[in-house]
């Protein structure tokens, strides 16, 4: 007898999931910002940065088994003073997960993630920021941790390289404990955290996590060579 998680757990996942990384994006994207005073405070207008979006093509889809879960967009808005002005600075994200359900045990559970991270790349009197290249590899990989419970013991396991929108990418494996949200089952994780990479405008992270004992790690490949990146509209 298979069991998946309730429709209310699944909400549940995916709004936390949703939350916190976008949250942890958004806030390093701004944080990338706190030390600049070069902006331009002639018109007061707030400075919008809105990134594209980044999902997998669906010949990779077809041959991993994961399905679109959602695409959803988040901006993070902070208020600070440039010579004696207050100005605005405004930075949407977006991200485009992705979901598989695994067999573990004899049961069926709604545990394997692939999401995509697009964040603009910040651009003010012609000097860049990169605001999610400044996280490191583990601090990425907290991005997508919290599909999980009760996540202890990360820790780095191999690295490989792999294309991603024709980037040859650094991809870092890690293990960890945890449980699968909402289940109580107890397993060994495998994260899949790849370094920021340059599409146009933006950066494109895309981070991955399923119980090892899946051994899903050559569909992850599969996913991250097939992620394509639509820019955001000049309307945007």
């Amino acid at each position: 007898m298979t069991r998946e998680p309730t429709a209310d757990e699944m909400t549940d996942i995916d709004a936390l999931t949703r939350r916190r990384a976008l949250t942890a994006a958004g806030g390093a994207a701004l944080a990338g910002l706190a030390g600049c005073t070069a902006l331009d405070v002639a018109t007061g207008e707030p400075a919008e940065f809105t990134a594209g979006t980044a999902t997998v093509a669906d010949a990779a889809l077809d041959e991993s088994g994961y399905e679109l879960n959602e695409v959803t967009e988040n901006t993070q808005t902070r208020e600070f003073d440039v010579a004696g002005s207050t100005r605005e600075v405004r930075v949407t994200s977006t991200i485009a997960e992705y979901d598989k359900a695994v067999e573990l045990f004899g049961e069926r559970y709604q545990a394997a993630v692939f999401a995509v991270l697009t964040t603009p790349r910040v651009e003010v009197l012609g000097q860049a920021f990169n605001p999610v290249g400044e996280l490191d590899d583990e601090e990425r990989a907290r991005l997508i941790v919290d599909r999980y419970e009760s996540v202890s013991n990360l820790e780095r396991s191999s690295e490989y390289t792999t294309d991603i929108l024709g980037t040859d990418a650094r991809v870092v494996v890690y293990t960890a404990d945890g449980e699968i949200k909402g289940t109580g089952v107890s397993v060994e994780l495998e994260f899949h955290v790849a370094e920021a990479v340059e599409a146009g405008a933006d950066y494109v992270v895309p981070l991955a996590a399923y119980p090892a004992a899946f051994g899903d790690g050559e569909n992850v490949r599969r996913m991250l060579n097939g992620i394509e990146h639509e820019p955001a509209s000049e309307d945007d």
